[in-house]
């Protein structure tokens, strides 16, 4: 387990030189830990259509993809960053024999949407294709060309506990600080994590933000992330940001919008249909990487227990073709519950997330009696499961492994 002590860094390696030896060891160590639970579902939606692969950067997508490519006889995986593969790609000189190919980063391909959907109609019938990419993929493959009927969408997430083989409390205790992302999470300590965690986010916003958008103020967009960082899971205020920023509302609005196409944050927003008096703004963010969020316990679990649930449901559409949504509930009285899952238009469960909590959260109890919805109360320090005031009081660790 030496190799996996030592981070994503020798995976990195791995994929650059493509170490034939090196990178079959890591991969044992990294299958030896967790496993990513779509990799047969892509598999399968191959043999029908194209599949796109988008989430943030550096959660896996690539190691994923070379794990489906092991699945084939003849593979071929190409990046357009790279000049070499870019050449192939352009002219198709992959082999003829070829079962699977994989795009990485082809979105930055001049009119690549044309340029699959004429591979596709013109492919044969045994070529299969996976195209993979962050946020780029995911905000454009909405815009211009359609490729409607050609590809099935799948996102990926960061690892949660269900994806962990044999996972102990204390790995829920790892997810919720160091994250799910790979790399924080195979990290030998907290200290290599945050190390990775200031690089990751720094680039985003002097890179990948650049790259997204025209921003002219780097600074404030920072600070936004920072303020975001220390009010996970609080409803946020656009004018009271702007104020601590001295931008203009629109503008911080703006920024959160930037943070969530680059899959950074993610927002909850209120539930209304059929809950008299809710309220429809004031949106709630979250982190896709747990180990953002600054300060407080509290905060980090109900954002762990967020991402586990937005990740839940993402494959519940992905998968099986059904919306689903994450929200949460909130009257103008100030009763409130964490989440709200709403499955094809149902609410399926209400929950409220505790690191502790001896008795019911009044206001999952409220929801749970004057509308007869099913109420969840998620404990991560609990010794015994239990039902009260037709409320389920349940261990974090049971319930999401």
């Amino acid at each position: 387990m030496v190799v996996v002590g030592s981070g994503l860094h020798v995976f990195a390696l791995c994929l650059k030189s493509y170490n034939r030896g090196l990178c079959q060891r890591f991969a044992f160590g990294i299958s030896f830990i967790m496993k990513r639970t779509q990799k047969q579902s892509i598999i399968k939606d191959l043999s029908k259509k194209m599949v796109f692969l988008s989430g943030p950067r550096q959660v896996g997508k690539t190691w994923l993809a070379k794990e489906i490519c092991k699945e084939f006889k003849e593979a071929v995986y190409l990046n357009y960053d790279d000049f070499e593969q870019r050449k192939i790609i352009q002219a198709r000189s992959w082999l003829p024999s070829t079962e699977l190919i994989v795009f990485d980063e082809l979105h930055k391909m001049s009119e690549w949407k044309n340029y699959l959907k004429g591979l596709y109609d013109t492919k044969p019938e045994k070529l299969k294709i996976l195209v993979t990419g962050s946020a780029r993929l995911e905000t454009y493959r909405f815009v211009g060309d359609s490729l409607a009927g050609r590809y099935y969408h799948r996102r990926l997430l960061p690892f949660s506990l269900a994806e962990l083989n044999n996972p102990k409390k204390s790995d829920q205790d790892k997810l919720i600080v160091q994250g799910g992302f790979p790399e924080p999470f195979l990290a030998s300590s907290t200290d290599d994590a945050n190390r990775w965690r200031i690089q990751y986010a720094q680039g985003l916003i002097r890179f990948d933000v650049l790259d997204f958008e025209k921003i002219q103020d780097l600074k404030s967009m920072q600070l936004v992330l920072e303020i975001l960082r220390r009010n996970a899971g609080t409803p946020v205020s656009y004018k009271s940001i702007a104020e601590d920023v001295s931008v203009s509302p629109h503008t911080i609005k703006k920024y959160i919008q930037i943070l969530e196409e680059l899959m950074i944050v993610f927002r909850v927003t209120p539930y209304s249909k059929n809950i008299a008096r809710s309220l429809l703004k004031e949106p709630k963010i979250y982190f896709f990487d747990t180990g953002m969020v600054i300060d407080s316990k509290g905060a980090r679990f109900e954002n762990f227990v967020a991402v586990s649930l937005l990740k839940n449901l993402y494959e519940i559409q992905d998968s099986k073709g059904i919306v689903t949504e994450l929200k949460y509930l909130r009257t103008k009285e100030g009763k409130e519950v964490d989440f709200c899952a709403v499955i094809d238009g149902q609410i399926k469960y209400i929950l409220e997330a505790k690191v502790s909590s001896k008795k019911t959260h009044s206001g999952l109890k409220y929801f749970v009696e004057k509308y007869g919805l099913t109420g969840i109360q998620l404990v991560q320090n609990i010794s015994v499961e239990q039902k009260i005031d037709n409320v389920t009081i349940r261990d974090s660790f049971e319930y999401l492994r």
